[in-house]
């Protein structure tokens, strides 16, 4: 049976691309049972499912130039170049309040990709309550080198790009036969070897599979980029990805940058509709299994 699916990409403040793209489809009412997030790709699905449009792009464009948000020297005061509590409980809790209680009710399910250290694989975790899973959120999140090993439920992860940046895998293993790809680099792109490799070898000595896995990382990403093309040139996937040139990078912090980035998803999601309803509608144009189309699911509670 085919079954449509959301698969997004991580990249950090590159997200500011996905978060565009979620809430054009939020405007249309496109509402998807399964998404499959890494990272960034993740922490934008958490402000679609909770039904809150334009919460990721206000604290892009509020909290992206806030040190405790980002900082390099985080490094050395925190650990982390990203404010990890910061991100994860002041912001949703006190300061651009997250709807937990509209996400619980959602009929969408987020899984969230992260790195085993110990295995070196792909860990998928579903999430069920965002504020149970936070952690997973933050290990998902955990770019090695630049944030710390998160332990959770007896597992060490760390960012989930490292064994799976772009998780088509994890979604076709789950019944997904027609992925809408959100991706955050332009056409084109192919990762190349990490000049960290050596870095990566010394620092993660403990863990080799990790190691491994960091090591083989542009293999493959290339693999899955790959595949993801072959599929939407067979026509059974749609893939969305920044179409002006990126000036930006996972560590950006000027909030303007970042708000032509989100309008860049906007605009790319809205022209590419007809493509994805071709893709996620039956012969008689009925949405397949997994996409609920102008479906008054209702918004959530205001952020601020």
């Amino acid at each position: 049976m085919e079954q449509v699916g959301l698969i997004l990409e991580g990249g950090g403040m590159r997200g500011a691309y996905t978060a565009g793209v979620l809430d054009c489809f939020l405007d249309e009412k496109m509402y998807f049972e399964s998404i499959f997030g890494v990272s960034a790709g993740g922490c934008n699905a958490i402000s679609y499912i909770s039904r809150q449009r334009g919460r990721n792009l206000y604290i892009f464009q509020n909290y992206a130039s806030d040190n405790r948000y980002v900082d390099l020297k985080g490094l050395l005061t925190r650990g982390s170049i990203f404010g990890m509590d910061f991100i994860f409980h002041e912001i949703p809790e006190k300061l651009v309040y997250l709807d937990y209680d509209r996400y619980a009710a959602s009929k969408t399910k987020l899984y969230i990709i992260s790195t085993d250290c110990d295995t070196g694989r792909p860990d998928v975790h579903l999430t069920l309550n965002a504020k149970d899973s936070v952690d997973y959120l933050k290990g998902s999140s955990s770019i090695p080198l630049f944030s710390p090993i998160v332990d959770v439920d007896g597992k060490k992860l760390l960012d989930g790009s490292a064994s799976e940046s772009i998780p088509l895998a994890s979604a076709l293993f789950r019944g997904v036969t027609r992925p809408v790809i959100v991706l955050t680099r332009n056409k084109g792109y192919r990762k190349n070897r990490s000049k960290a490799n050596r870095i990566f070898a010394s620092y993660y000595k403990k863990y080799p599979n990790l190691v491994k896995s960091l090591q083989q990382r542009y293999i493959t990403y290339n693999t899955s980029l790959e595949r993801c093309e072959e599929l939407e040139r067979q026509g059974r996937a749609v893939i969305l990805r920044p179409s002006i040139p990126l000036d930006i990078d996972r560590f950006e912090k000027d909030p303007d940058k970042l708000t032509k980035l989100y309008q860049n998803g906007y605009d790319d999601a809205k022209n590419a509709l007809n493509r994805i309803l071709s893709l996620c509608l039956d012969a008689g144009g009925n949405p397949l299994p997994g996409l609920h189309l102008f479906e008054p699911e209702g918004d959530g509670k205001p952020f601020l």
